[in-house]
């Protein structure tokens, strides 16, 4: 017992000095099975879940119809074949931004055709900076913020300019480390398929060279949840 004791004191020291580290005090608690990643939930953060919880992107703003960009409800006959009826991922993101008092490209200043795109160009432009919009560091960051209660957006813009791009809405999520490394932050959105709640890997699965390095992140404050 007298030569365990002091063993078990070593190595309850060297933890502890492990944990403060500089390295082991960020990394390797988020890691732990749990844990969240990206801090709590705020009030604003579950403010901003519910209000898109509410927005039935499932069931609006659906593939193959033409619609309404801010309603997502189709605005042609059911027989409709023209253009402007493949998917609506922009349109969803323009109309969640104008429900929350949050400007990002939209109709009439772009219509809906390869909007996507043009909005992946418009974020990184003086003129969001001004509309109140900044770049991103990344996943991390990204879901941090989305827990905060703040409007952030994942873009990508086709390199093709006949092929759309994409762009999600970053939900709040309590999801670990290892979940953000390997699926990125969780999300909402209108798309081939729509979804309230996803991962924004397979949200970009189907745009060749979009995930993980290929995509912008962005966000803008939120000053209050409306409908």
């Amino acid at each position: 017992m007298t030569l365990l004791r002091p063993l078990r004191l070593a190595a309850f020291s060297l933890l502890i000095s492990l944990w403060a580290s500089p390295v082991y005090a960020v990394d390797f608690p988020a890691a732990l099975e749990g844990t969240p990643c990206c801090g709590p939930i705020t009030p604003r953060g579950a403010a901003l879940a519910q209000f898109l919880d509410g927005l039935d992107v499932e069931s609006l703003w659906l593939a193959h119809e033409h619609v309404d960009w801010e309603s997502g409800k189709p605005d042609q006959a059911a027989d409709y074949e023209g253009p402007g009826r493949a998917t609506h991922c922009s349109a969803f993101a323009a109309a969640v931004g104008e429900r929350l008092g949050v400007y990002m490209l939209r109709p009439p200043e772009h219509g809906q055709i390869l909007l996507a795109t043009a909005q992946t160009k418009w974020f990184a432009s003086d003129e969001a900076r001004r509309q109140g919009w900044r770049a991103v560091a990344g996943p991390m960051e990204a879901q941090e913020l989305a827990n905060q209660g703040q409007l952030v957006v994942i873009v990508y813009a086709s390199p093709q300019p006949r092929k759309p791009g994409h762009i999600v809405i970053v939900r709040p999520s309590l999801k670990t480390r290892v979940a953000l490394d390997r699926d990125g932050p969780e999300i909402i959105q209108a798309g081939t398929h729509n979804h309230t709640d996803w991962i924004a890997r397979k949200a970009f699965a189907e745009h060749p060279g979009a995930w993980p390095d290929g995509v912008l992140y962005f966000a803008h404050p939120i000053a209050a949840h409306t409908d």
